[in-house]
């Protein structure tokens, strides 16, 4: 069982899941966490949900890492784990992280919860902010009367200015907005079991990203 395989897997999974609110949800791969890490997928709606993901092939030991990253953004997060994998996975995870078992085969892997997410208490507003670019951090500013005398500053600051002067929900609200409408993203269609994922085909990652159909 390779990613690629449990990807696809997830993938369907989640096309199907929202497949009622099409015009509402993003799914993004591979999304940037303020330069400290990458979210396998993430979805984007009413709240930022992110999947890791560990097959059969993959190690654990970058888990914890991703476990504190992800806390500090994330409203909530799945971990996606071979079965081999799950007794481990249990125990590097907190609480608040869903569980989904991956089990089967190249090209018939199954998905099963383990575990429903809970919702993250403890988002940090200095990293979220972060997720926002400078322009878009700017229009949030301005757009709350909170952009007097930093128009011209480094993004650093626009951000701390955010973390500081919105309230949690509402800056939540505002990162949501702003990624679900990055026209600058490509849209991309969901991997199929038949096509193998590249990491030299040259495309970045970051902008992988589409709405669903």
């Amino acid at each position: 069982m390779r990613d690629h395989d449990v990807r696809v897997a997830l993938r369907a999974r989640l096309d199907t899941e929202h497949a009622e609110e099409r015009d509402t949800t993003l799914i993004v791969d591979e999304l940037g966490l303020c330069g400290l890490a990458r979210v396998d997928v993430a979805v984007v709606n009413g709240a930022l949900t992110g999947y890791e993901l560990k097959s059969e092939r993959d190690r654990l030991d970058r888990l914890p890492n991703q476990v504190r990253t992800y806390g500090l953004v994330l409203d909530h997060a799945y971990l996606v784990v071979a079965e081999r994998h799950l007794k481990s996975a249990r125990a590097l995870v907190p609480n608040w992280w869903g569980i989904l078992v991956a089990s089967g085969g190249s090209g018939s892997v199954e998905l099963r919860h383990g575990r429903l997410a809970r919702r993250n208490r403890h988002v940090d507003p200095h990293h979220l902010a972060q997720l926002l670019w400078r322009g878009e951090a700017l229009e949030v500013l301005h757009r709350h009367g909170l952009d007097a005398g930093v128009r011209t500053k480094p993004r650093h600051v626009l951000w701390q200015r955010l973390a500081g002067g919105l309230d949690l929900d509402v800056l939540r609200a505002e990162v949501r907005q702003n990624l679900k409408a990055r026209r600058e993203w490509r849209e991309s269609p969901a991997p199929r079991e038949s096509v193998a994922t590249s990491p030299s085909s040259g495309t970045t990652p970051r902008f992988l990203a589409r709405r669903l159909p």
